[in-house]
C-alpha cells in the first residue's frame, strides 16, 4: 500500500466502452492515486453537449482543475473519441496553468498495442526521447505505476517546452481504425 501523503490526484481519459477494464483499473490501482473520473460508469458524471467550449471548461473546472497528472487508458478505439481529445489537449494546457502530466496506459485486453490518440501520438515517440508523454503497458504493481505518475507529474516542469498542443479539436468522432465504424 502506498503512503496516502504521496498520492496524486489523476484524471482518468478513457473510452466509455472500455469501463469494465477501467473500474478494474481504478479498483485494483486507486491506493496509489485519487482517482478524478468523468463517466466511467453510470454513477459518474458526463457532460453532454455538443458546446466544445462549455465542455471543454466543465472538463478543466470539475476533473483537471485541482488533478496534476492525466492516465489514458487506451482500448482499441480510445483514438477515435472526440471526449478522449478535448480531454488531452485540455490536460496539456499551458499559460496560467501548469499542464498535467501525460501517461498512456494500454489496457490488458488490446493485446500488445493499440492506435494511439492523434494528440497524445503528438506527444509521444518510440524511444522517448525529446517527447512530452509516456506510454507504457498495463502495469504491474502499484509501485511501478506509482513511478510512472511521478515522472509525469515532474515532466509537468522538466518536459513542458516539448509540449504539442496547437492542433484542432477532433469535431466528431473518428471511424475507429479496429472496427471500422464510428461509434
Amino acid at each position: 500500500m502506498i503512503s496516502s501523503i504521496n498520492r496524486r490526484k489523476i484524471f482518468i481519459s478513457h473510452y466509455k466502452n472500455d469501463h469494465n477494464e477501467v473500474d478494474a483499473f481504478i479498483r485494483n490501482f486507486s491506493s496509489a492515486f485519487i482517482p478524478k473520473v468523468l463517466g466511467a460508469n453510470d454513477s459518474d458524471d458526463f457532460i453532454d453537449s455538443s458546446n466544445t467550449d462549455y465542455v471543454m471548461q466543465r472538463i478543466r473546472d470539475k476533473y483537471l482543475g485541482d488533478s496534476t497528472v492525466t492516465i489514458v487508458l487506451i482500448g482499441s478505439c480510445t483514438h477515435s473519441r472526440r471526449y478522449v481529445d478535448w480531454e488531452i489537449k485540455s490536460s496539456l494546457r499551458q499559460g496560467q496553468y501548469i499542464p498535467n502530466g501525460l501517461i498512456g496506459i494500454l489496457l490488458p485486453g488490446k493485446g500488445n498495442a493499440a492506435h494511439l490518440p492523434p494528440r497524445f501520438s503528438d506527444n509521444w515517440q518510440k524511444g522517448e526521447i525529446d517527447c512530452y508523454a509516456r506510454y507504457r503497458a498495463y502495469p504491474r504493481s502499484e509501485i511501478e505505476l506509482t513511478g510512472w505518475i511521478e515522472d509525469a507529474y515532474h515532466a509537468r516542469t522538466s518536459r513542458a517546452h516539448l509540449i504539442k498542443n496547437s492542433q484542432d479539436m477532433m469535431k466528431y468522432n473518428a471511424v475507429c481504425k479496429v472496427c471500422g465504424v464510428t461509434h
